[in-house]
């Protein structure tokens, strides 16, 4: 499996560790959200150091999720590709454009991310 580094370093720090691959997708999804969250707060507080960071935090995550798809799966991976490639330019342009409505749109896509997966890994 390609995310083994993204799986052990969760798994170290996560309570009680993960139970499967399946669940550190979740949680690298929620994570982004929770980190788009802390960079529009420090947007409004006018913290452009936390601001960067928490949406340095996001790309990262975008990045690993972009490493890690298995291209011998279908077309579902040359689709997120495409689809985790975006949300990294519109973080990118939030950041140098201090633009609350481009990181509301990457969390809309990543919640509907979330939800999909959810219920895609709810059915096995």
């Amino acid at each position: 499996m390609r995310n083994n580094t993204a799986y052990a370093a969760y798994s170290q720090n996560a309570v009680g560790g993960i139970e499967s691959p399946q669940k550190l997708i979740e949680m690298l999804y929620e994570g982004i959200l929770r980190f788009i969250f802390r960079a529009r707060k420090s947007m409004q507080e006018e913290d452009v150091e936390k601001k960067v960071y928490f949406i340095n935090r996001a790309n990262a995550i975008f990045v690993e999720l972009l490493n890690s798809l298995d291209y011998s799966q279908g077309n579902v991976a040359h689709y997120l590709s495409g689809l985790y490639t975006r949300q990294i330019q519109l973080l990118s342009q939030a950041n140098i454009s201090n633009d609350e409505k481009i990181l509301e749109e990457v969390v809309n896509v990543t919640k509907q991310l979330l939800e999909a997966w959810k219920e895609t890994t709810s059915e096995k």
